[in-house]
């Protein structure tokens, strides 16, 4: 049986990612530029393992940019769930933004890191990643309270009583 931590850790990451993701490739599309998370991770592969196929390296890059995304999803799922922060919205923006913050700090290691990085506009990347995870956090706090809405909803039809930590 999936615990209700496991469903908020899924329900927030994959929201999280998923919106994320998209505007990573609505960004692309108006700068003309390649700014995709899972499309990066792929080359980044490639890279290391020329031999692997098109389907290959790009299961290693979508593979890799949503079990991240679930490793934020975990953290924020833990701040909220333990009371640190609430899934606000003015929490959610400096959540989001630290986050942004964070992911340009990995990113930049893991192309200097890498033997044959590729060439990019480095500094239009790592821009583009902070507004990326705002929309991350912001998605992951919707799901995250939708889930836990739904979660309230049943047990006040069960008990009649609305639970005090619910979030909503």
């Amino acid at each position: 049986m999936i615990t209700m931590k496991t469903k908020n850790i899924l329900v927030t990451g994959i929201t999280g990612t998923t919106f994320m993701t998209a505007f990573s490739y609505l960004v692309s599309e108006l700068d003309g530029e390649n700014f995709s998370e899972p499309e990066r991770l792929s080359q980044l592969a490639k890279r290391l393992v020329p031999l692997l196929s098109k389907e290959e390296k790009l299961t290693i890059g979508w593979g890799a940019h949503y079990m991240v995304g679930l490793l934020f999803a975990l953290a924020y799922v833990e701040l909220w769930t333990k009371g640190k922060i609430k899934p606000t919205l003015g929490q959610t923006l400096l959540l989001g933004g630290v986050s942004g913050i964070l992911a340009v700090a990995i990113w930049k290691t893991t192309f200097k890191m890498h033997p044959l990085p590729p060439m990019l506009s480095f500094n239009k990347y790592y821009l583009q990643l902070v507004p990326a995870h705002v929309v991350f956090a912001l998605f992951a706090a919707l799901g995250y309270r939708l889930l836990n809405s739904a979660k309230a909803a049943k047990r006040k039809t069960k008990t009649g009583v609305l639970h005090p930590n619910s979030h909503i």
